[in-house]
């Protein structure tokens, strides 16, 4: 199944990229890559243009939300065969629901899996480091547009990492680790 890029799963003869290709999904790895670049590329060098503040946020967020559509619902699907959403029941409540490959389905590729983990991860933590300048510049307008991205971000991120098997039984055993050294320094 999909894994953290640590240890990503290995891409069997049905799942391995044809001869002559990087990936066995270029085009997702290429959109999942290009949304979140653009958007940022964007919002680094906006102030650059003589343009009012409400196009960029629209096309800001734009990309944004395109970024978030095409990570949930073809990126996750394709790269690491992981796919989340959340239903909201008849009572009011929010239910998320989740779905991976089963054994003996498609093989994750090692590249796709590891471009799809650093960039999930990586992508919120670029944002912050812009929020963070936004603040220092009293920049506030566009510390919106960051809250805006880091949120997306973070569902997506969140989703995943709840939807990866290997990825919550990594967390398990970190907490366990943690606990357990927390436990022998007390005693």
């Amino acid at each position: 199944m999909a894994d953290a890029p640590g240890n990503a799963g290995g891409a069997a003869a049905g799942g391995a990229p044809p001869e002559g290709r990087a990936y066995a999904h270029p085009v997702a790895a290429f959109f999942l890559f290009f949304f979140k670049a653009a958007a940022v590329v964007f919002y680094i060098f906006c102030g650059w243009f003589p343009t009012d503040f409400v196009i960029n946020f629209c096309v800001i967020t734009f990309l944004l939300v395109c970024d978030f559509w095409t990570v949930k619902n073809v990126s996750g699907r394709l790269m690491v065969g992981l796919r989340w959403w959340n239903e909201v029941s008849e009572t009011g409540g929010s239910d998320w629901k989740f779905e991976s490959l089963g054994e003996g389905q498609r093989a994750v590729d090692k590249k796709d899996s590891f471009v799809f983990w650093t960039l999930l991860y990586a992508t919120p933590a670029v944002w912050c480091v812009l929020g963070l300048v936004a603040i220092l510049k009293l920049n506030i307008d566009y510390l919106i547009l960051v809250v805006i991205a880091v949120l997306l971000g973070g569902a997506n991120l969140m989703g995943y990492i709840k939807c990866s098997k290997a990825a919550q039984n990594q967390i398990k055993g970190k907490f366990n680790s943690l606990f357990a050294s927390g436990l022998r320094a007390y005693m």
